[in-house]
């Protein structure tokens, strides 16, 4: 799901609280080394979201957040926010010449560069993360 995150509306934080669950704590989030990536680049994107990326320049940046089914990948377009919220159970990602998040169809691939190089970490405990939640609450045999 895409929604515009630019101002706050009560009933689109529901919805993300309900699908991916409340943003970990603070004190949480310093455990985990860090709830939030750096920001990276978008090189291709799937035509669902091409209406969110800056036109008149090349390079749209975005960042990723971790909750605690799930992660908001959030997309900057000049002033406006959008986040395309992820539970893990759709969550695939592949990496080749690009980092390809895909989920319900749609997909962004991100370019590997400096930026991705900040993120090898954090896109290690996004993977790890998804595993601990699918084997936690679909068994072991749901990865296989």
């Amino acid at each position: 799901m895409l929604f515009n995150t630019t101002y706050v509306d009560n009933e689109v934080t529901r919805k993300i609280n309900s699908l991916l669950g409340k943003p970990y704590s603070f004190i949480k989030a310093i455990q985990m080394n860090g709830t939030g990536s750096h920001r990276m680049m978008i090189q291709e994107v799937s035509p669902h979201f091409r209406n969110v990326l800056n036109t008149n320049s090349d390079i749209n940046y975005a960042n990723i957040e971790l909750r605690p089914k799930g992660i908001i990948f959030h997309i900057n377009k000049g002033l406006q926010n959008y986040s395309w919220i992820i539970p893990y159970y759709k969550l695939i990602v592949f990496q080749s010449e690009t980092l390809s998040i895909h989920a319900n169809g749609m997909f962004i691939k991100l370019r590997r560069n400096q930026y991705i190089q900040k993120n090898n970490k954090f896109i290690a405990k996004v993977l790890a993360l998804k595993e601990e939640f699918l084997n936690s609450n679909y068994g072991p045999q749901f990865n296989s």
